[in-house]
């Protein structure tokens, strides 16, 4: 791919019910030449690879997907079912196969075109099971009132008609190189049935697994409904302002800087700007938080919020594709190829269990009769029952069903993980490290104190706030506040330049003016006795001192305090209750960060530049599993070093494309709550994988001995796979918060998977 053609493309496949449905469609692609980076994500139904088209071209991958038996259209076209036959690539189907009409699934999760919901007894997995189970009937009720021979033949019809479709299932994904599939099982087990003379047995047989597929669908379609609930969120439309008049137009029309009318009990249509009007905005279905938020003019909006009680005029800040809810989507979406290090080796377990079965299911078909001179015939058809139980499908699905769900549960919680690999890391987590401002506590500080040493404490604010002037950090912000609540007007400066962890400096009539640290007055010689008895005084109130400099001769002090939030010493010991160490990492003064860190019952580590916080991480991740939570934007090198880096608050904009994981409400509770969360989901995973493994391990017996015959090997699969499947969905009902919120009020369940729990505890956005 040298020659630059190469590049990314991406389609959406339909019909896939389990992960063995990816791993077919994975095999159907990666072989064929030009092909690189295949991703198959199962609950996205996503084929995403990196394709060099001199090679091969769009065309030939969709044919071979198509091929064995999957829907397929580049993205954002509507996906075709399988028409006239298989046809593999270079004619590797014979034109005699007639056509099998394939269920893409395609239906029964978007519906028709004309958006009528489709139900699976019009599918061709639901007709199938109807036609197979008719003519299953028909044969038992034919052995009661007609011939043994006739009866006999009526039980060999109903076999062939269901497994006629399995079979060329499983020849295209041969043909394709995937020999050891569920269908080519199934295909030798009732044909194999039916040439030992056990046709009704082989008709029970392939009824079954009709039915076990069909299950299988409806199971997926339920996890993606889940899922894309999120996306209905945001309404279709939105009132457009045009020369003063209002039309109505496409969500997906609206353009950046547009303004959009909100009337109450309507919903946000787009993420944006309040410009007039305000009122309260419920968050719940973006964030979880149940208490309404306050919007005035400059306030921010979310896409799929509720507007409460008036008129509210918004400006547009992202399009549609773009929007949060889109986004969070995407996230969930795109958290399926971060796979959990359990399902990999699950995954590369089961290359190597599959032909293994098959070998030991030919030894038990031949080697007694060989050796020991017993009845072909029951040996053959104990190996044909122990193909059918020896399938991976429950053992392959327990995984990702798990990690589906608990995907699906975490986003509507407010919590995001990206993929399985992440959760396994949040739940091995012993250590969690938190940033101080605007994670444990508001981050919004406000002056408590101005002492001017030099002039009046007016002039000091001024040539503070003139520093200050468009500051990013929170001090500068609440310092230039202040300036402006006490009409004070800032002084004019010029270039104006941060000093990383220690303040910023301007020039200010000619003369250098700082607002720094105690630490940057004492680098210049500025900080005398007098100076620092009165900043250890201030600090040791909690709060945080800068010191105003003009070339580099003290003018005065400003002292700010930041408050922690309601919940932190709460979620502190929540963490503790799970056996968790927790330590403030900040890079304020000592005093200060004993103050905030007594408060909260939590260890501190202060004065830490952004390296400094990198190392402390790194020093922890030698002995323990740590997890990092901070704002996503300046702590953002601490949030790599750490095993999961969780962003939260002003950084959650940020973090859904960066971080590891995010937490939409700033809620510190929410940092315990994605633990349980994670652990939950292992647990699930370790009882999933003991049903398949166990059920598997009692039959396999059983079946050796005689003691189980065919159409209990395949009700056991396909029961192993309803069970696992079944037991992942507990996931979406998990609440992550607990029963009851701090106050011992009891939380209802979801009224539907579809809903927004109830938070642990209300908390007006900050």
């Amino acid at each position: 791919m040298a020659d630059g053609s190469a590049g990314q493309r991406e389609w959406r496949v339909t019909g896939m019910d389990c992960g063995a449905c990816a791993a077919k469609v994975r095999g159907a692609v990666e072989r064929l030449p030009g092909v690189e980076d295949v991703d198959v994500a199962l609950m996205a139904e996503r084929l995403r690879l990196t394709l060099d088209e001199t090679q091969t071209s769009p065309e030939r991958i969709e044919v071979a997907v198509r091929g064995v038996g999957f829907g397929i259209a580049p993205k954002g076209a509507r996906p075709e079912r399988p028409k006239g036959g298989f046809v593999l690539p270079d004619g590797a189907f014979p034109d005699a196969v007639e056509a099998v009409e394939i269920d893409s699934e395609l239906e029964e999760i978007t519906g028709p075109a004309d958006g009528a919901p489709t139900s699976w007894l019009k599918t061709s997995k639901g007709r199938l099971v109807l036609g197979t189970g008719a003519l299953l009937a028909a044969a038992w009720v034919s052995r009661l009132v007609l011939p043994a021979e006739i009866a006999h033949w009526a039980f060999v019809l109903a076999t062939l008609v269901g497994i006629v479709p399995v079979a060329q299932r499983a020849f295209a994904m041969t043909r394709s190189g995937m020999p050891f599939t569920i269908e080519m099982l199934m295909s030798i087990a009732a044909v194999g049935a039916l040439a030992i003379g056990e046709p009704e047995e082989a008709a029970l047989v392939v009824f079954l697994f009709a039915v076990g597929e069909l299950l299988e669908g409806v199971s997926a379609g339920k996890a993606r409904d889940s899922i894309r609930a999120l996306s209905k969120l945001v309404p279709k439309t939105a009132r457009l302002e045009v020369g003063g008049k209002t039309r109505e137009i496409a969500v997906e029309r609206l353009q950046l800087g547009q303004v959009v009318q909100v009337r109450p009990g309507d919903r946000v249509p787009c993420d944006g700007e309040v410009i007039d009007g305000t009122s309260s905005v419920d968050e719940s279905p973006v964030t979880g938080e149940s208490v309404p938020s306050l919007k005035e003019p400059g306030a921010e909006v979310f896409a799929g919020s509720i507007n409460t009680e008036a008129l509210l005029r918004v400006r547009v800040l992202r399009s549609a594709e773009d929007n949060t809810i889109a986004r969070i989507v995407r996230l969930v979406e795109e958290a399926e190829s971060a796979r959990a290090p359990t399902e990999r080796f699950i995954d590369r377990f089961s290359r190597v269990y599959m032909p293994a079965v098959v070998g030991v299911a030919v030894l038990v078909a031949i080697f007694p009769p060989l050796a020991f001179g017993l009845a072909w015939g029951e040996w053959v058809y104990r190996a044909l029952a122990l193909l059918l139980i020896g399938c991976p499908c429950a053992l392959v699905i327990s995984v990702p069903a798990s990690i589906t769900s608990a995907l699906s549960t975490g986003a509507r919680n407010g919590l995001l993980m990206k993929g399985g690999a992440v959760i396994e890391a949040a739940a091995r987590t012993t250590h969690v490290a938190f940033d101080k401002t605007g994670t444990l506590t508001h981050g919004r500080p406000r002056v408590t104190d101005v002492s001017a040493l030099i002039g009046s404490d007016d002039d000091l604010m001024a040539l503070a706030a003139g520093v200050e002037s468009g500051a990013s950090h929170p001090l500068g912000q609440a310092i230039y506040a202040e300036a402006e609540r006490r009409g004070v007007g800032a002084a004019t400066a010029t270039g104006g330049r941060a000093l990383p962890g220690k303040g910023a400096e301007a020039s200010i009539d000619g003369l250098t003016v700082s607002v720094g640290s105690p630490r940057l007055a004492n680098e210049r010689g500025a900080l005398t006795d007098d100076l620092r008895t009165r900043v250890a005084a201030l600090e040791a109130e909690g709060k945080t001192v800068v010191i105003v400099l003009c070339n580099d001769v003290p003018q005065g002090l400003i002292a700010l305090r930041d408050e922690p939030r309601d919940d932190a010493a709460n979620a502190i010991a929540q963490l503790r209750g799970l056996g968790i160490s927790s330590v403030m990492l900040t890079g304020d003064n000592p005093r200060t960060a004993r103050a905030i860190a007594e408060g909260l019952g939590i260890e501190h580590r202060a004065e830490l530049m952004p390296e400094d916080k990198v190392t402390a991480i790194q020093d922890m991740t030698t002995d323990a599993r740590v997890m990092m939570v901070g704002d996503g934007i300046n702590d953002a090198p601490a949030l790599a070093a750490a095993h999961v880096g969780v962003a939260m608050g002003s950084g959650t904009d940020v973090a859904l494309e960066t971080a590891d994981a995010a937490i939409l409400r700033n809620r510190v509770t929410d940092v315990a709550s994605k633990v349980r969360l994670a652990r939950a989901t292992m647990s699930n995973i370790r009882q999933n994988i003991a049903i398949a493994l166990g059920l598997k391990a009692v039959f396999l017996v059983t079946t050796v001995l005689g003691i189980t015959g065919l159409w209990i090997a395949v009700l056991a699969d396909t029961g192993a796979t309803v069970l696992v499947t079944m037991n992942a969905f507990r996931l979406l009902f998990f609440r992550p918060s607990g029963t009851s919120d701090p106050t011992g009020r009891a939380i209802r369940p979801p009224r539907n998977i579809a809903s927004i729990p109830k938070p642990l505890r209300a908390e007006r956005r900050q």
